[in-house]
């Protein structure tokens, strides 16, 4: 190993051959910032050749690869809801590191998430369960939250309480409401009367007027005429 760098280590493999272990392939999963906080320079290391620069002579080595990706049993165990106990290992004004044994591997914590039921805030060092509220393999990011455990807890109890009180309200209360029948106002009876007018007076219009019947007038009696055969007699 030859010396560190922000974003790796130079190993020198032979002589005139030097390969670069970037910061991201030396752990699978702890958070490392600096080289120096995994390993020691002149340490020696294992690692595996993950490409070749035959121009610069220079080789991309990681040692991580050394060992299965752990990601995919995370991915069974960590859960989106599952809870588990964490240890907080280290806290900045982003939020907290959280150690999660035995799995030896860190999820995070944004300061939200860090409240305790009573309203203070958790403290470095401290020992509590938490959530998985996110899991991405891909990126290797576990977001996690302690105050999610009892705010759900509030949440079901708030719910199982709606439940239990419309269980025992009263039948009557609990029964529709009649419906109510609207007030006629005044303005509705005067132009109901208006339109009874109108429709009456169209009624009367349409109805054909009765004819006078003239009574037949009485005829004078007509004399009878003396029939042919009948004479007059004279009295001699």
């Amino acid at each position: 190993m030859r010396n560190f760098t922000n974003f790796g280590i130079f190993v020198e493999m032979e002589e005139g051959v030097e390969g670069l272990i970037h910061i991201s392939d030396l752990s699978w999963t702890k958070k490392i910032k600096h080289p120096s906080e995994f390993t020691k320079v002149e340490a020696p290391i294992d690692v595996v050749v993950l490409d070749i620069d035959k121009e610069n002579r220079r080789l991309s080595l990681g040692h991580k690869q050394l060992e299965e990706n752990p990601w995919e049993t995370y991915e069974t165990i960590f859960t989106k809801g599952s809870v588990h106990e964490g240890t907080i290992s280290e806290l900045t004004e982003r939020g907290g590191q959280i150690r999660l044994d035995p799995y030896g591997v860190e999820g995070f914590a944004t300061p939200k998430h860090l409240t305790k039921e009573d309203g203070t805030t958790a403290k470095q060092g401290e020992t509590l369960m938490f959530k998985v509220i996110d899991f991405n393999k891909d990126s290797k990011h576990i977001i996690l939250s302690h105050s999610r455990i009892f705010e759900d807890e509030q949440r079901s109890e708030a719910r199982k309480a709606r439940r239990q009180a419309a269980a025992n309200k009263p039948a009557a209360e609990a029964a529709p409401a009649a419906p109510q029948v609207e007030k006629t106002t005044l303005g509705d009876v005067t132009g109901l009367a208006a339109l009874k007018a109108k429709l009456e007076k169209a009624e009367a219009k349409a109805e054909p007027k009765a004819e006078k019947v003239e009574e037949p007038k009485a005829e004078a009696p007509v004399e009878e005429a003396p029939k042919a055969d009948e004479t007059p007699k004279t009295e001699e």
